[in-house]
């Protein structure tokens, strides 16, 4: 069995007077959901998809083909509430999943919002942006750092609330104890370059290091909404088998350098 420590913390920011930021960390299931379309659309966008997941989180066994079905269901209502203004939301998030071969963790993404992972004192992303710089990262034509300060970069390319963009990663990885999880909105990563998130990351309870990171990206900017989960992993020894989930899992039907 999978044990969860986790915290969670989120700011408007110090520019926008909307938090349209939306999160569920409800073990086994954490999500953040970073509404689009403004004031009124972006924030009922990820309150939707908040409250589709939440309903998932309440399934036991929670597996692969519920958590994909919740993220259907909050695509078909967001487009359901689309009045004369579109609206959209980025989700991403972690799920426990108890299967027949042992337990597992999932992680899934739809947009630009991210899962990072830090084991022993190296931070990776997991999920991979769907989002015009990513692409133009992946064509080698900018950087990654160049991409972080792009002006298209808030620009998406997936989103819940669109019938043609419906298309989350999926990932199955194993359990392993002492790994921390980071689950974020761009607000984060907009603000702090992957070293500066490190440390902070690494420091101090879940919590703790939830709160430390959102108020450092206020400090760099907060030019965004900013929402950040942290999640501990405390697995049994045989919780996942390793020979068939390694370390490095790829997202599903992906191979490495494909196009997103």
């Amino acid at each position: 069995m999978i044990r969860f420590s986790h915290g969670a913390a989120t700011s408007v920011g110090r520019v926008r007077q909307v938090n349209e930021d939306r999160f569920l960390a409800v073990p086994p299931l954490f999500a953040v959901a970073d509404g689009m379309g403004g004031h009124g659309s972006g924030d009922v966008a990820s309150s939707i998809a908040i409250e589709d997941m939440a309903a998932c989180a309440a399934l036991r066994p929670l597996f692969t083909e519920a958590v994909l079905t919740a993220l259907e269901h909050a695509n078909r209502h967001i487009i359901e509430r689309h009045s004369e203004t579109r609206m959209g939301t980025t989700v991403t998030g972690l799920a426990g999943l108890e299967t027949a071969g042992g337990d597992h963790l999932m992680v899934f993404n739809i947009g630009d919002s991210r899962v990072y992972r830090l084991a022993g004192h190296r931070l990776e992303q997991l999920t991979v942006d769907h989002s015009e710089v990513q692409e133009l990262v992946l064509a080698g034509v900018i950087t990654r750092e160049q991409a972080r300060t792009h002006p298209r970069r808030n620009v998406v390319t997936r989103a819940l609330g669109s019938e043609s963009g419906m298309l989350p990663d999926h990932w199955l990885l194993p359990a392993i104890s002492g790994d921390r999880y980071l689950i974020c909105s761009d607000g984060l990563f907009s603000e702090l370059p992957d070293e500066a998130i490190l440390p902070l990351l690494a420091a101090g309870a879940p919590q703790q290091a939830a709160e430390a990171l959102v108020a450092a990206a206020c400090d760099a900017g907060g030019h965004d909404n900013v929402t950040v989960i942290v999640v501990d992993i405390d697995a049994d020894d045989d919780s996942a088998d390793e020979t068939t989930l390694p370390r490095e899992a790829l997202p599903l039907g992906k191979q490495p350098g494909e196009g997103w």
